[in-house]
């Protein structure tokens, strides 16, 4: 699912709903623009803040990722073939880093995986509610937790509280690869 359907199904579902991009600014705590730069397929945010964005507009966030001929594993497993995966790009300057959704069709799950590939800048700082794993699979990664920073390599991991101001880059020749793995109890 590219970047351009996300931001559509964001905008036919604030519709359907009703819902002002004012209001959604509201519910979520982005700008109205930065909402309006998402739905117009401008900015591709980082994966919680399209958790954020579905959050508010009360569906799972597997909604904005599952392919219309997507299989669904089912309710209590979720199966994906590699070649099944579809890599995004985000394509806002401020972030400029590639990710992979993973588990998409597993619906009310408290965890979010996913592979991502920072960019050589260090990104925005971070902060959300729950908390955060990140385990580097190739390459040299820059991890900024709570204003110190950490160099990790192939095997390091890190699990933190993602409420603490968070952010990382790749460091090296090449971009790093993490797996990083978000949870949110949504049942409390």
């Amino acid at each position: 699912m590219k970047e351009k359907s996300i931001g559509e199904r964001i905008r036919a579902s604030r519709r359907q709903k009703k819902i002002t991009l004012q209001e959604l600014a509201d519910l979520t705590g982005f700008t109205k623009g930065y909402l309006s730069k998402i739905e117009r397929s401008k900015s591709a945010p980082p994966y919680s803040t399209l958790n954020k964005i579905a959050t508010a507009l009360g569906f799972d966030v597997i909604f904005l990722f599952r392919d219309a001929n997507q299989e669904i594993s089912g309710p209590n497993l979720s199966f994906n073939r590699e070649n099944r995966i579809e890599i995004l790009e985000n394509s806002d300057s401020s972030y400029g880093y590639t990710y992979q959704a993973l588990a998409t069709d597993r619906p009310g799950k408290n965890m979010e995986p996913y592979v991502i590939e920072p960019a050589f800048e260090l990104e925005t700082m971070f902060e959300h509610e729950g908390e955060e794993f990140v385990y580097v699979l190739e390459g040299r990664h820059e991890l900024v937790y709570n204003g110190k920073h950490y160099i990790m390599k192939k095997g390091d991991s890190a699990y933190y509280d993602s409420r603490i101001p968070h952010s990382g880059r790749s460091v090296g020749k090449r971009k790093a690869k993490l797996l990083v793995v978000l949870y949110h109890n949504k049942k409390s």
